[in-house]
């Protein structure tokens, strides 16, 4: 049976899920529009991948004995001045993600809940994959610099990157 507390965090961690999938899908939609075609096939499944993590946590928490509440999602940002500040701010939330889950665990920690806190452990390893990749495709865009063909070749070679996202 979850406490109040967690079961008010893990609704907390639902909300950040989703507002997650629903940043993915609106830059996607922008990506898709400024003819970033792969850029938006990787962000589109970025954004269902961040679906499932929010109904696996929803789901946990129903199963718990606690309750599930399915949250509004309001201020997403709809344009990006380059491509690469759209992955400065996937970085960004992806860090602030991985914090709210390690304070999530540090919660459950105190409140003796090894059992949210074994489940979250999925969380933390998938945060540590989801900062690594986006790095890495900020370091392609480093190099890369304003180089047309090469951004080409990046836009192209981002639908193959969204097979290496998981989760």
């Amino acid at each position: 049976m979850l406490s109040k507390k967690i079961n008010t965090l893990l609704n907390k961690q639902i909300e950040l899920e989703a507002k997650s999938s629903n940043a993915y899908l609106s830059m996607a939609s922008w990506a898709e529009v400024q003819g970033w075609n792969g850029v938006s096939v990787f962000l589109y499944k970025h954004s269902d991948e961040e679906r499932m993590h929010m109904l696996k946590l929803f789901h946990f928490v129903n199963e718990r004995g606690g309750q599930a509440v399915v949250p509004e999602i309001k201020g997403l940002k709809s344009s990006y001045s380059s491509i690469t500040e759209l992955f400065e701010e996937v970085l960004e939330h992806e860090v602030n993600v991985t914090n709210e889950i390690n304070a999530l665990v540090d919660a459950c920690l105190a409140e003796k809940d090894y059992t949210t806190h074994n489940f979250l452990q999925w969380y933390v390893a998938e945060q540590i994959e989801e900062e690594r990749l986006i790095r890495n495709i900020l370091d392609k865009l480093k190099l890369i610099g304003e180089e047309k063909s090469g951004l080409y070749m990046f836009d192209r070679d981002m639908s193959q990157m969204s097979n290496q996202a998981h989760g």
